[in-house]
């Protein structure tokens, strides 16, 4: 059976991300004031061949660990469609 992961990272809350504030200042400068802050991240898309939800699930994770996010700046969260 073939599943959709639906891979959403994005920077850690604690760390700075320089992609969001570059374009906060930009929106700023469009004077567009009412958004107060910005984080940029990816949207993977797995198409995951596997026997069931709980096996696809745990091959997009074992992707998202050891590939598409950084532990150490970027957290990573996983929705499964079939």
């Amino acid at each position: 059976m073939i599943f959709t992961a639906q891979v959403k990272v994005m920077p850690l809350k604690d760390l700075l991300d320089p992609q969001g504030k570059a374009v906060l200042g930009g929106l700023q400068n469009l004077n567009i004031t009412a958004v107060s802050d910005v984080r940029i991240g990816k949207h993977i898309d797995l198409q995951v061949e596997a026997e069931n939800k709980e096996t696809a699930m745990a091959i997009a994770a074992d992707a998202a660990k050891k590939l598409l996010a950084n532990p150490v700046m970027e957290m990573f969260e996983i929705t499964l469609a079939d």
